[in-house]
């Protein structure tokens, strides 16, 4: 979005480089609220999704709050040239649509993931968001440089959100139940270690109060707070303090904006098989893999982020944002994957509580930046972004570390243990 209303990069005219002025000349607070306006939906929908995905299946949601989703990054571009309030508003319901996809994912998961594999298998879910950043950074810049100009980023990225849809809803099933080609043995396998089927968790009501007051969740909540903080602040101004800061191109700005996300997105990957691997040959507690991984990714990721901030040169700034974004990957094989731990068949409401959380970052932290740095150009403004990245990554560390649990909750257990029927015990037979 920010670069709809900076300066438009240079294009080359004959032999002359000439550089156009601003299409939308939005003040930076402007700015902020066109950013911020997405999560204003999101967090609306975060726990709603998570429910009604635990209720009715995460397939659908997933795939339709995408979908819709894209229709309207599809319509961005008119939006935009028809009002700057119209272009608001579609990205409030962006959100809204955006707000199920996360929850519904643990759905799906909490059917299909055997207890061992569950953190390779979370973690390879939640690595193509970032991939997707890593991708996207420095397309949008090449498209935005090109002939084509700003508007061919949602047109692109639209249609192939579009076509993923499709082949997402031919190829996935909600649960291994419902697969026309698993085995008999199969299916008792993933059941069997997981510890209860579709049946025995249709029609169990959510223990809310309980929820409400646990420890583990409410860690959870705070790391996945720390982390998104972090996140959605370099999501949004990582590409400003490139070109502003460090003097990049806008070309340059977009592969080294995606440079600290693909090495997250290794790091997801990676730091997922690494824990089962603990877990399962090593016989490492769930809980402690759980908080090394979580509490030792926010220490390192906070000395880094305040290092980025008085380094002298390019090369080591970048090196220090690379790490201080990338390593927070280990974090996700923590804290995102403890709902499946904790409360498996709820998984999909406690992510929605927990997003709903981390959420406020996306709302908060660009209006924070533009606030703060009113001059682009002042790295003294950029370094209070970074102490305060840094010590919210602190306390979440702390607070994870004291109140994390691994273990399945009393209020989660499943009274009568696993009952291997296939048909709806409320069926008369």
């Amino acid at each position: 979005m920010t670069l709809l209303c900076e300066q438009s990069p240079p294009r080359l005219k004959g032999r002359r480089k000439e550089v156009y002025p601003p299409d939308y000349p939005w003040s930076s607070e402007l700015q902020g609220q066109v950013l911020a306006s997405f999560f204003y939906g999101y967090i609306l929908s975060q726990l709603p999704g998570g429910f009604l995905a635990n209720r009715f299946g995460g397939k659908y949601f997933f795939g339709g709050g995408i979908f819709l989703t894209a229709i309207l990054t599809l319509l961005t571009p008119l939006f935009t040239t028809w009002s700057v309030f119209l272009l608001i508003g579609a990205r409030v319901f962006e959100g809204l649509f955006e707000g199920v996809t996360y929850p519904s994912i643990h759905a799906i998961w909490a059917k299909w993931a055997p207890p061992q594999e569950k953190t390779k298998l979370a973690t390879f879910a939640f690595a193509g968001s970032y991939f997707g950043t890593v991708i996207s950074l420095p397309l949008s810049g090449a498209l935005a440089d090109s002939q084509s100009g700003w508007q061919a980023i949602f047109y692109v990225l639209g249609s192939l959100a579009v076509v993923w849809f499709l082949v997402w809803m031919v190829m996935v099933t909600e649960s291994p139940a419902m697969h026309p080609a698993i085995s008999n043995s199969e299916l008792e396998l993933i059941q069997q270690s997981i510890g209860y089927t579709d049946e025995q968790t249709k029609r169990v009501h959510p223990p809310w109060l309980s929820m409400l007051a646990s420890g583990p969740v409410w860690a959870i909540t705070a790391a996945h707070f720390a982390e998104n903080w972090g996140f959605y602040t370099w999501l949004t101004g990582l590409p400003t303090f490139m070109e502003h800061i460090l003097h990049v191109t806008l070309i340059q700005g977009g592969f080294f904006s995606a440079l600290p996300y693909l090495v997250m997105c290794i790091i997801v990957l990676s730091g997922g098989i690494l824990a089962d691997m603990l877990r399962a040959k090593f016989s490492v507690p769930t809980g402690v893999v759980r908080k090394v991984f979580t509490c030792g990714a926010f220490a390192i990721q906070a000395i880094f982020m305040v290092a980025a901030g008085y380094v002298m040169t390019k090369a080591a700034a970048i090196s220090c944002l690379t790490i201080a974004v990338g390593i927070g990957g280990f974090a996700w094989s923590g804290f995102s994957v403890n709902h499946l731990d904790i409360a498996p068949q709820f998984a999909s409401i406690l992510m929605g509580l927990s997003n709903t959380f981390a959420t406020l970052p996306g709302i908060v932290s660009p209006a924070f930046t533009g606030a703060v740095v009113t001059s682009q150009d002042d790295a003294g403004q950029w370094q209070i972004i970074f102490y305060v990245a840094a010590g919210i990554y602190v306390m979440g560390a702390v607070v994870y570390g004291i109140f994390a649990s691994g273990d399945r909750q009393k209020w989660a257990e499943v009274p009568l243990g696993y009952q291997p029927y296939l048909e709806d015990p409320e069926k008369d037979h």
